[in-house]
């Protein structure tokens, strides 16, 4: 006598609705963690005042101002100005302008010092 066959397990076909439901289970993951990402991102003014102050942090003096500030795809990149070297008339003190990168959530990734010039200074036409 041979030995009966195994059977195999059968594969429900979900239904119309059963199916709608799994549809549903697969994209709340998505929503949820786009929604995620855009509460991580922080707006123009929680960016700049980011990039100061981790800078100030950083620097040990404060930002005199933020001179620009422009979203990238990685974050956020500033300009930020910064006294290094006060002097009196304060139209002679030394500034130094600070490149500031910040990631998505408006952590401080890098900075570099990009120019130093004096508070009376204006900038001429190239």
């Amino acid at each position: 006598m041979a030995a009966p066959e195994p059977t195999r397990p059968r594969r429900a076909r979900p239904r119309p609705a059963e199916a709608e439901n799994a549809e549903e289970q697969e994209e709340q993951p998505t929503r949820r963690a786009s929604a995620k990402r855009r509460a991580e991102v922080p707006d123009a003014p929680t960016a700049m005042r980011s990039a100061a102050g981790q800078l100030a942090q950083l620097l040990g003096r404060p930002p005199d101002s933020v001179s620009s500030l422009k979203p990238t795809d990685d974050g956020w990149e500033a300009q930020v100005e910064v006294v290094e070297l006060e002097r009196v008339p304060d139209t002679t003190s030394v500034m130094a302008s600070y490149k500031v990168t910040l990631d998505p959530r408006g952590q401080l990734v890098a900075y570099e010092r990009t120019r130093r010039y004096s508070r009376g200074m204006i900038d001429r036409p190239t």
